[in-house]
């Protein structure tokens, strides 16, 4: 078994509780704990890729790997795992309404002086428990998301990533986020 309680049990959980705050804390706890094992997994690959081919071959590791990666704990865990931004490079990291706020909470947390490794948020909201974790930007990200990408990188991630909009970032900026969602089980 997972080193994650079980989804279908903490939801049941939660809907008996009535949302208590125990629920509450396991459910943002297990969270976080997927978040740093999808970076713990995610972060050595994108480091030997670099290391072994530079920029242009570490866009496979984030075109290829980081869904698999995604896709894996969310089997594993019966979380829903992804990735989210509000200038995303992959279509599937377009961030709903919910997400947008959040993002959007966490650049003015940021530049109101909060930590970076603070930047977190986890409640109900329709029925499902949602939670969040800012990923800011480091100057490893800057090798293919900062500006004036030499040009084989930038046609790289354009093959990848036709309608890319996930360029131009400094150091210390929000990029985007994990976003994790778990619907409870109904009895």
């Amino acid at each position: 078994m997972n080193q994650y309680r079980s989804p279908a049990i903490l939801a049941i959980t939660l809907l008996i509780s009535s949302f208590s705050v125990n629920a509450s804390q396991e459910l943002h706890r297990d969270a976080k704990g997927l978040v740093k094992q999808f970076g713990a997994t995610l972060k050595p690959q994108l480091i030997q890729a670099m290391q072994q081919g530079g920029p242009v071959n570490a866009v496979d590791v984030c075109a290829i790997k980081a869904p698999e990666i995604a896709r894996e704990l969310s089997e594993q865990s019966g979380w829903n795992i992804r990735r989210v931004s509000l200038k995303n490079r992959n279509a599937s990291a377009v961030a709903d309404a919910w997400e947008q706020k959040v993002l959007k909470e966490f650049e003015s947390q940021l530049a109101a002086g909060k930590p970076a490794k603070e930047l977190e948020r986890g409640e109900l909201v329709d029925g499902e428990y949602r939670f969040m974790k800012a990923q800011v930007t480091t100057p490893l990200c800057l090798k293919c998301h900062g500006s004036n990408l030499a040009q084989p990188l930038h046609d790289k991630i354009k093959m990848n990533y036709p309608d890319d909009l996930a360029l131009g970032y400094q150091a210390g900026e929000i990029r985007g986020a994990f976003s994790l969602s778990l619907k409870p089980v109904q009895p």
